[in-house]
């Protein structure tokens, strides 16, 4: 039983209990006209009769495909990166098929994957710089330009492996030391900025939550198991509208 209707319930049994107490208690014609709190005590029970308990409005977002937002922003970037990859999968097959000796797949190999580094390094900086330039980053500015501050040794040594790998004389444990080295520095990075954009894609939501009057917002990923789409909205299109116009 809900907390209205047992409310209601109570109320009702006194309203009974004061019909009877005032039927046999007080003489007819004599004592107190009890009629006004009668009807004040029957306009209440009305009322809780009438109030019917809103339903959480609740909906749910895909972090995952708002996050595209900002890797759409830095597309051409992003473009680089996969025809670089692409290069690394042709040479694979390359050496598979025997079309080329094991020492030429190892040199073209390590220059490939330091190019891939850096491509994947500078979609990181494009997307740190289109927020400091967009307005609906001014919150996180500050924060911004330390990390961009904080990625400029990894910036240079990027470069100048690069241009080692490309001069072709680089002991092999030297350059695996330096690749590791420079691919753990960008990881950090790269955690750090994933953090930034999660926590705008927070506000986003919260945004259009409160604009959309949701009362509770769910992450789809490791949270909703089962989903009632009759009952469930999903707003992340409306998520990624919101961080469009942050861009």
């Amino acid at each position: 039983m809900s907390k209205n209707t047992l409310v209601v319930s109570v109320v009702a049994l006194l309203l009974a209990a004061v019909a009877i107490v005032l039927q046999f208690v007080l003489p007819a014609g004599r004592g107190a006209d009890y009629s006004a709190e009668i009807t004040a005590l029957t306009n209440k029970v009305s009322a809780l009769e009438a109030h019917q308990t809103t339903p959480l409005k609740i909906a749910y977002l895909n972090a995952e495909d708002a996050f595209s937002v900002f890797t759409d922003a830095v597309s051409d970037l992003r473009q680089r990166a996969v025809d670089k990859q692409g290069e690394i999968v042709k040479l694979q097959q390359q050496y598979m098929a025997s079309t080329i000796s094991k020492d030429k797949f190892d040199s073209q190999n390590d220059q490939l994957q330091v190019e891939l580094l850096q491509a994947q390094l500078n979609i990181d900086l494009g997307t740190i710089d289109k927020m400091l330039a967009s307005p609906g980053f001014s919150d996180m500015k500050t924060d911004l330009q330390k990390l961009k501050d904080e990625a400029q040794p990894v910036v240079d040594e990027m470069k100048n492996l690069v241009s080692t790998v490309h001069v072709g004389v680089i002991d092999k444990t030297e350059f695996q030391n330096r690749y590791t080295q420079v691919k753990n520095a960008f990881t950090q990075l790269d955690q750090l900025l994933t953090q930034a954009a999660t926590a705008k894609i927070v506000q986003a939501a919260n945004k259009v939550a409160v604009d959309k009057g949701y009362d509770l917002v769910l992450r789809t990923k490791n949270v909703i198991v089962y989903r009632n789409t009759a009952k469930l909205t999903d707003i992340t299109d409306l998520v990624k509208h919101e961080l469009s116009s942050y861009l």
